[in-house]
């Protein structure tokens, strides 16, 4: 990305004519400013670029009260958005995998318990308050589950009608049954998950739904809160920021998300760009196309067509936030980095065996994590927060196949005891 280009990445001049309420939308590619809520629109109208929401005021810590997504308000496009509530999700301590893996302190935070059980109830409650303020009738997305879980209550929620596409065959049962049971019409495509962007974004285009994927500026608004409360709740617990946050990429909406976060809060002098915690991605070998352009520093990814891995929810060949995201990585000091399914699992197992129960593709950051331990990247005494981004029960085979095998017993006490080995 060249200097001309990572300016439009600053947040700095005066608010705009088409400012509404103090907030607007600028293009990341040319800088070309837009008002909020007048046109539906997710790219730039000169050059397609991607669009960030700006405000004309930043908040500090001081500016935030309450609790979960909303506390954030001042941060946020609305006081208050369509809300089941979600957020103030929990940041476990995991003693045994920070010994295993050896880092000077592991956080995990388990965005598993929100609602719907995954991170995309944070970006809905403030897109389907944009949805409501635009006055759309239709909402809409391509999802490998959770987000169609998420927009699903949430469109339901607000009565609006919701159209979901999946990728045939290729999602978790239990993500399926979260959009059935909130009444959503489920389409099955046959293609994978960027087939149904694909067809989402032609139908958005043409006016027929109002797009709710991370390609919507405003979704990334309410998932910038997990940063929020990452640094608030690490530094209220362990008296510092962390020196690394580790996730999962899939379309890389969270990874802009957090990026986006630490700017403006050293813009508004409420963090200090030294403190900015270093955004370290992770994907599964199958499906890696963000370490593939980190790796040979390349400005953008290049889409795989063919992607495969049983982590479901980071199954994305073309990640279309890539041009935020990698950015984001490059401009902290992370990094990125690819593991195998195996590797994944092994993970979900060791989360588990703590008491987090998170489905496969969340487990992906530990695993990451641990490699870059191995490796040397990630030194003995940094202090890192893993990332966990959908509960157990999402994945309910994946979890049968990662975990203990029933074992067939008589109907008696005796048979019991004789079968645990009691005497």
């Amino acid at each position: 990305m060249s200097g001309t280009e990572r300016s439009h990445f600053e947040l700095h001049g005066e608010e705009p004519t088409c400012s509404t309420g103090g907030v607007w939308l600028s293009c990341i590619a040319c800088g070309e400013q837009f008002p909020p809520f007048e046109t539906v629109r997710y790219v730039c109208d000169d050059c397609d670029g991607l669009l960030e929401v700006r405000y004309a005021d930043l908040p500090t810590w001081n500016d935030f009260e309450g609790r979960g997504v909303w506390r954030y308000d001042a941060a946020l496009p609305f006081e208050s958005g369509v809300s089941l509530p979600e957020g103030a999700t929990p940041l476990h301590d995991v003693p045994r995998l920070k010994s295993s893996i050896g880092v000077g302190r592991l956080r995990v935070k388990h965005e598993g318990m929100n609602p719907t059980g995954s991170f995309k109830d944070r970006g809905m409650t403030v897109g389907v308050r944009v949805a409501e303020q635009m006055g759309v009738e239709r909402l809409a997305c391509a999802s490998t589950g959770n987000t169609s879980a998420a927009l699903s209550a949430y469109g339901s929620r607000a009565g609006l009608e919701t159209l979901v596409l999946l990728p045939q065959g290729k999602v978790a049962a239990g993500k399926i049954a979260q959009a059935s049971c909130h009444g959503a019409r489920i389409l099955e495509v046959d293609g994978n998950f960027d087939t149904c962007l694909d067809i989402v974004g032609d139908l958005a285009d043409r006016g027929d739904v109002y797009l709710l994927n991370s390609l919507n500026p405003f979704r990334l608004e309410g998932q910038k809160t997990i940063g929020l409360e990452i640094l608030e709740q690490f530094r209220d617990e362990e008296g510092s920021y962390p020196d690394r946050i580790v996730l999962p990429v899939g379309n890389a909406g969270n990874t802009a998300a957090l990026y986006k976060c630490f700017r403006e809060l050293v813009a508004s002098g409420a963090l200090e760009s030294s403190d900015v915690p270093k955004l370290t991605g992770v994907q599964a070998e199958g499906a890696a196309p963000m370490v593939e352009a980190i790796e040979e520093n390349r400005a953008e990814t290049r889409r795989w067509e063919s992607v495969e891995t049983s982590a479901t929810a980071i199954r994305i060949g073309n990640p279309v936030n890539a041009p935020k995201a990698l950015p984001g990585i490059r401009e902290t000091g992370g990094t990125a980095a690819a593991v195998a399914d195996e590797e994944i699992q092994a993970a979900q197992q060791e989360l588990a065996r703590e008491g987090v129960g998170v489905e496969p593709a969340s487990a992906a950051s530990i695993a990451g994590l641990r490699t870059l331990r191995e490796e040397g990247v990630v030194t003995e005494d940094e202090e890192v927060v893993c990332l966990t981004t959908g509960h157990l029960l999402k994945d309910p085979d994946a979890a049968v196949e990662a975990g203990t095998e029933p074992e067939t017993v008589p109907g008696t006490t005796p048979g019991v005891r004789d079968h645990l080995g009691l005497e």
